[in-house]
């Protein structure tokens, strides 16, 4: 059982996680990763929307999605967006990247290879990520305007789509951690944490909700 202390918690840590930017138009979208397809959605909805002419697709696999796509978390994106109406010719794919890091260096070097003049970029992750994600992109090519964008829904109805709510909340409490000790450790740009949302991820932990978490090394890179 969940207590109603820890989706208090939960909702906070979803709140502060999303960046709450005004979407426009943009060079390219790079969509990370991860085990929801909703990323690929959110993109196809984008582009047919006019905000970009070109999607980066960046994954490979994790312990979260080798079973459900076993043919590499980018892959799977892009077969969604086709599925959705994207052109082929709208889509890179790259499929090596198994970190945030990685999928930034990795997105840049194929845009670079394929002479895409990047100037402003739509930076779509899972709604409980954009800060993670911004913070990374902010730090690794700080050249580009970026501009957080995910599925808009709420955390109950999120959990509803995942169908695992204590991953979700896993997932959620191994982000804040990741805000929190990764600026100092270079891996991206330091965002303050509201005193409440440091003390609702200190709660969830000690719940329990630790499966996601990382230690506080650089040696330990994720």
């Amino acid at each position: 059982m969940i207590s109603a202390q820890a989706w208090a918690d939960a909702q906070r840590l979803w709140e502060f996680q999303q960046m709450g930017h005004d979407l426009r138009p943009c060079s390219v979208a790079i969509g990370l990763g991860s085990h929801d397809l909703g990323v690929a959605d959110t993109a196809a909805d984008l582009y047919h929307r006019g905000m970009m002419p070109l999607i980066v697709f960046t994954g490979a696999t994790s312990r979260t999605t080798r079973d459900r796509m076993p043919r590499g978390e980018a892959e799977h994106y892009r077969e969604r967006a086709m599925e959705l109406g994207v052109s082929a010719d709208a889509i890179l794919v790259e499929p090596q990247a198994r970190n945030t890091g990685e999928n930034i260096r990795f997105s840049r070097a194929l845009l670079e290879e394929h002479g895409a003049a990047v100037s402003s970029a739509l930076l779509i992750s899972k709604p409980y990520e954009e800060r993670r994600a911004y913070a990374t992109a902010r730090k690794l090519w700080p050249e580009v305007v970026w501009v957080s964008a995910s599925t808009p829904m709420d955390l109950a109805d999120y959990v509803d789509s995942i169908g695992d709510a204590r991953l979700v909340i896993d997932m959620l409490a191994g982000a804040q951690q990741r805000l929190m000790i990764y600026p100092k450790q270079g891996f991206m740009i330091d965002q303050p944490v509201p005193e409440d949302v440091a003390a609702a991820y200190e709660r969830l932990c000690y719940a329990g909700f630790t499966s996601r978490l990382v230690a506080d090394t650089a040696e330990r890179k994720r």
